[in-house]
């Protein structure tokens, strides 16, 4: 399952991110997650340190071997110059997996150890001075999505991905490559206009959406975020004097996280199964490759001086079905 954690910036996303893996590792699912966040704090919040989370590899900067990799003997791809951030897999590319041993992992994922378990974490990497003038965050996290789009993940595999804060999330088609879609929201007006936003945007394409309400205090912040969001509000969490001590330095071992807390990610869980019940893996592959058609035709063609439709194999469809062996 691709699950996706969307929020106003200091709304909690990352930290809820983090519980979440957590969670999943406690209970014995295989986890890869991904800070594809402008900030990236989702190494510190799985307890990294700050020189740690630092040396975790860039995927933007692994993007050639990215590409080379999942290339693979796609006929329809003649270069690896020719693939952008959207180009969809065809007959011949090579698909990730969520339990393997690839060069993509090799190069962009490291383990981090959990008290429950070990999760691969891949970082898209920071935005730095450098970037400023020549480059957008976008093109950064293209790495993401071109490795969203040649996944197959499986009912008890995840792949949890903390999005950056706000609308951004939503300037490229990454957006409908999940699963199940988390909105961090406070109980402010501040907090939920990220949602209003984002129910705009995924209203054309189907995208599974629930709301996370966060630092809740009391039941008036419920019935005022209920009265916001409607049937969409699936969970609230309040205070933690667990996260409170993580955020000192002082990490507790995640057992005792409040009971509540416990509960309400054992929801956010819950409901990520049922979404995979589902997932339509034609709509899936249709709405890959619409994004693609856009971006060709939008800049990409422009850009690589190729016809990027013509990458489209009309006759592929990812899914559970292709789980076999790949060339090289």
């Amino acid at each position: 399952m691709k699950i996706a954690f969307v929020g106003k910036g200091g709304s909690g996303k990352t930290t809820l991110s983090s519980l979440f893996i957590r969670h999943l590792v406690a209970n014995e699912a295989p986890v890869v997650a991904v800070d594809a966040d402008i900030n990236q704090h989702l190494g510190a919040a799985l307890g990294l340190s700050e020189a740690e989370a630092a040396e975790l590899p860039a995927m933007g900067a692994h993007l050639p071997l990215i590409k080379d990799y999942l290339r693979g003997s796609n006929p329809r791809i003649t270069s690896t110059e020719a693939m952008i951030k959207t180009t969809p897999p065809g007959e011949g590319s090579r698909l990730l997996r969520v339990v393997e041993d690839n060069p993509v992992y090799e190069a962009c994922a490291r383990t981090v150890r959990l008290d429950d378990g070990d999760i691969r974490l891949m970082a898209t990497g920071p935005f730095t001075d450098s970037d400023l003038g020549v480059s957008c965050y976008h093109s950064k996290v293209g790495a993401v999505e071109l490795c969203l789009n040649h996944l197959v993940d499986g009912a008890e595999e995840y792949v949890v991905v903390d999005m950056t804060a706000g609308s951004d999330s939503f300037a490229s088609g990454m957006f409908t490559r999940f699963d199940m879609t988390f909105l961090v929201a406070e109980p402010t007006l501040k907090g939920i206009s990220v949602y209003r936003q984002y129910k705009e945007y995924a209203r054309d394409f189907d995208v599974a959406m629930k709301v996370v309400g966060n630092k809740v205090q009391s039941p008036d912040d419920i019935e005022f975020l209920r009265d916001q969001v409607g049937d969409d509000l699936l969970v609230t969490l309040r205070h933690s004097d667990w996260v409170r001590a993580m955020e000192k330095g002082r990490p507790l071992r995640f057992e005792l996280l409040e009971a509540d807390n416990r509960m309400a990610l054992q929801t956010l869980q819950s409901t990520a199964e049922d979404s995979y019940a589902t997932r339509d893996w034609e709509r899936y592959t249709r709405q890959m490759v619409h994004f693609h058609l856009k971006n060709a035709e939008s800049w990409g063609n422009a850009r690589t001086g190729a016809d990027l439709a013509a990458q489209v194999d009309p006759g592929f469809v990812l899914g559970e079905h292709t789980l076999v062996p790949q060339p090289g």
